[in-house]
């Protein structure tokens, strides 16, 4: 795969990745947790992808076959990043919405 169609892959898997977070989160919120979680691990594969083709990149890189830095590129590593930390608040997120229902439940019973 030449090195313009990575970087579109990678664009392209962790733009999922984090579409797929957020999709979860929505359905954590309306107490859906199996097509949350499930939601997440279509997230975490397509990050997966991405992080694959990346670790191939930086391998090149130091092995001694620099890449020119354009800025498809730049906005590769952006989008790989923003989606590690989409992850990371989102599950963060459902631990709060977690222990949200949690205690709206123990309030509903005490009524």
């Amino acid at each position: 795969m030449a090195t313009e169609e990575q970087i579109f892959t990678i664009i392209s898997a962790t733009g999922t990745a984090k579409s797929m977070y957020m999709k979860a989160l929505d359905e954590y919120k309306k107490n859906n947790v199996e097509q949350a979680e499930k939601l997440m691990k279509e997230g975490d594969q397509c990050l997966v992808d991405g992080h694959k083709i990346h670790s191939g990149l930086v391998q090149e890189e130091a092995s001694g076959n620099a890449q020119d830095v354009s800025l498809i590129l730049v906005h590769a590593e952006d989008q790989f990043m923003s989606a590690e930390t989409i992850k990371t608040m989102v599950k963060e997120f459902m631990a709060v919405y977690s222990e949200l229902n949690t205690l709206r439940q123990s309030a509903t019973q005490n009524k």
